[in-house]
């Protein structure tokens, strides 16, 4: 039986080529530490490092390679984000479709007062903007939006946001878990203060790394989350007062920023091209489930395909959707991700609580006949169940 891997959202698979032979090179033929060690191997770790910082500061335009903190991935960057900056009698705009990866924080910050509003969004999943400015108030300190849902796969209007925000002097924080790597990121038109994203999805990498990029005016507000060891200014007991050592406490995962080193190296030399046939892969997709709706299914999301991300959700009406996932996979190796995809309220905005749905989500490396096998798996299974 064939394997279709389509939960991309979830991790790509397969990684960028070279990732695996890079982490296993820093292991095997490196192995040290940056910023500890008074020996070349050292400074040529460090050197690799900055390439890094320096290619992530290039791909989404931020103000400055030392504004690249590398973390454990967007989970890690937004705990650092949301916590480092809000305090008790804050107020912050965020909306239902986010991933628990900001609910959760906002969730525990509220029982520390700050104040969690929500912007209203449609049963497509799109965020409405009427009336946004007029709630952007003086005790607003923050707008935290996902760039891409993970459940419906539409994309918000972050540019549009930022501009009101920057108009009305309040921080903009982006989540780009489902779109860097993929959909242009652009810090300084789009007006976003902090970016945090993971390196194991769009950008091809392993999982266990990612980043966060910051301006300067945010790193200025941020209190660090953790603290300790940084190669640097050893004599403080105090972090040290400058980007990223300031927000980058202990030991870096090493193997992981070789093997996303790796990952935009690659993404480079692709260029627009592997961009663009993620996006056609996601666009036939998306047609060819819809063709399915009325064997009784409900595709999730936007119309409009070309506002979309690689994710195509659907909730089906004529079997659980749980056994929908089982029997595709089952029968037809066809891999995808079922239940609430960390996204409660998102469910509940699309009308998929508590059932969940069942998630299709494409990267560069799917073809479009394992597409079309798809349709032909689901069709059959539905058909099945009449």
């Amino acid at each position: 039986m064939r394997s279709v891997y389509l939960d991309n959202g979830a991790t790509s698979y397969p990684k960028a080529p070279g990732v695996g032979e890079a982490m296993a090179r820093f292991i095997t033929e490196v192995g040290c530490n940056i910023g500890r060690g008074g020996y070349q191997r050292a400074y040529d770790a460090a050197g690799r490092v900055l390439e890094v910082r320096e290619a992530l500061n290039t791909l989404v335009h931020g103000p400055n390679p030392r504004n690249v903190v590398l973390t454990a991935g967007a989970t890690a960057g937004l705990n650092l984000l949301l916590k480092g900056l809000l305090r008790p009698g804050d107020r912050v705009l965020t909306s239902p479709m986010e991933h628990n990866a900001v609910l959760r924080p906002l969730e525990q910050l509220k029982r520390q007062g700050v104040v969690v509003d929500y912007l209203p969004c449609t049963d497509r999943g799109e965020l409405v903007l009427e009336g946004l400015a007029e709630k952007i108030t003086p005790d607003l300190r923050a707008v935290v939006l996902c760039h891409g849902s993970n459940l419906s796969g539409t994309l918000f209007p972050i540019e549009k946001v930022g501009a009101i925000c920057r108009e009305k002097g309040v921080f903009f924080l982006v989540d780009a878990a489902q779109t860097l790597g993929v959909f242009p990121v652009d810090m300084a038109a789009m007006g976003i203060d902090g970016l945090a994203f993971p390196g194991h999805k769009g950008l091809l990498g392993p999982q266990g790394i990612g980043g966060l990029v910051v301006t300067d005016a945010l790193a200025a507000e941020l209190e660090p989350l953790l603290a300790g060891g940084t190669g640097s200014m050893s004599e403080s007991l105090d972090m040290p007062p400058y980007l990223p050592d300031r927000l980058e406490a202990g030991t870096l995962n090493l193997p992981g920023v070789f093997g996303l080193g790796a990952a935009l190296d690659y993404l480079a030399e692709q260029g627009e091209a592997l961009r663009a046939r993620e996006h056609r892969l996601a666009g036939h997709l998306w047609a060819r489930l819809m063709e399915l709706e009325e064997c009784g299914i409900r595709v999730l999301g936007t119309l409009d395909p070309a506002n979309r991300t690689g994710v195509v959700s659907i909730d089906c009406a004529k079997m659980d959707n749980a056994q929908l996932a089982f029997l595709l996979e089952q029968d037809y190796g066809v891999q995808t991700r079922c239940g609430l995809h960390c996204a409660p309220m998102a469910h509940r905005t699309l009308g998929t609580f508590p059932q969940g749905a069942v998630r299709f989500s494409v990267g560069p490396f799917n073809t479009f006949e394992e597409l079309d096998y798809v349709q032909d798996a689901v069709w059959k299974l539905l058909t099945d169940a009449q």
